[in-house]
């Protein structure tokens, strides 16, 4: 199933955070605003939020573009079975 990945970036004391992951199923993925994700089962995109909520949460970056260019990355990467 494909799902829209979205999350929020806020400013922090020591640079900018990535929190609030959420997918949401799609047939029209927004790439400018997210990541289009092909996860074969809601059990498994469950598990892919909870992984992003924790790879994420005490990571620090200094600009918008950088935050969420690392967790499309590592989005990507997951979704791909290349990390685990």
């Amino acid at each position: 199933m494909l799902y829209q990945l979205t999350w929020k970036i806020l400013p922090g004391l020591r640079g900018l955070a990535c929190s609030d992951f959420r997918a949401t199923p799609t047939h029209a993925p927004d790439t400018e605003k997210g990541v289009a994700l092909d996860v074969p089962s809601a059990a498994e995109c469950d598990a892919l939020l909870k992984d992003l909520e924790s790879r994420f949460a005490a990571e620090r970056f200094s600009n918008s573009a950088s935050a969420f260019e690392s967790v499309k990355a590592y989005a990507l990467d997951r979704a791909a079975g290349n990390v685990s």
